[in-house]
């Protein structure tokens, strides 16, 4: 441990919009951060901005140093890196690995466990933007959690020190979880696109602004309408289908890892 008594040392491999602020969140509640990833000069000048004057480490000098690694990286890089720091050997026992995947449970970190690490999968349920606004947004923010019983309350108190919420999903129901996530990311952004362009085609100048309480309130009271389980999602569909399309999925997508 560093510090007081139950804090951690924390590494986080992969420096794009979830990671760092995780790192960051947990850092507030007096964790040690002993350093980060990164991969572009970008994705540093980002990170400076929330977690100021971490160490800059190759991975496994990150894994050498922690008690907790956190990984923050695209699903489909995620089972790669875990086997091929286990071949190496980079693993040790007794160490917290916690990936932030939507569609993965714990099963990915199989490669890493016979070295004795302790496997958590803890997924936000948050568009990330990389930046201190996430820190507010974690606050009213759950997070799916998958750990081995034994060791479940360790990612539930993670979650609960990063300020959010933790709702446990079974390792065999995380891809409909992740599923049902990306779901809402999509259509909510392309149907709030299309409305932002038909304000923007009949010369409103700020459709943002003009957009921003209906689309709140809208969403809180189907959020509360027992109504909202019986929606025709097909219909949305084709409406979604109309409305400009949306950037490439980058790190901020709420299924993503990274």
């Amino acid at each position: 441990m560093t510090g007081r008594d139950g804090r951690l040392g924390i590494g986080i491999i992969g420096a794009g919009r979830v990671g760092p602020v995780l790192g960051a969140a947990l850092a507030g509640a007096g964790h040690a951060i002993v350093g980060i990833s990164a991969s572009s000069e970008h994705e540093r000048d980002r990170v400076e901005g929330i977690l100021p004057g971490a160490p800059w480490l190759e991975v496994t000098e990150i894994i050498d140093r922690s008690e907790l690694v956190i990984i923050a990286v695209p699903d489909d890089q995620l089972p790669g890196l875990v086997s091929g720091l286990a071949a190496v050997g980079a693993w040790h026992p007794g160490q917290l690995v916690m990936h932030t995947s939507a569609k993965h449970g714990v099963r990915v970190l199989d490669p890493a466990r016979p070295a004795g690490i302790i496997p958590l999968a803890v997924h936000p349920a948050l568009a990330f933007t990389g930046t201190s606004i996430d820190l507010v947004r974690l606050r009213e923010a759950w997070c799916a959690v998958t750990a081995p019983a034994p060791v479940l309350p360790i990612a539930q108190a993670l979650v609960v020190e990063m300020g959010a919420e933790p709702v446990v999903v079974a390792e065999e129901h995380r891809a409909a979880y992740a599923d049902a996530i990306q779901s809402a990311s999509d259509f909510s952004g392309a149907i709030v696109a299309q409305a932002m362009s038909g304000l923007r085609g009949i010369g409103v100048e700020n459709p943002g602004s003009v957009l921003g309480g209906v689309v709140r309130s809208a969403v809180e009271n189907a959020l509360r309408s027992p109504a909202a389980e019986s929606l025709d999602l097909s219909e949305l569909g084709e409406t979604a289908m109309d409305a400009p399309p949306r950037s490439a999925p980058g790190d901020d997508d709420p299924g993503s890892a990274d």
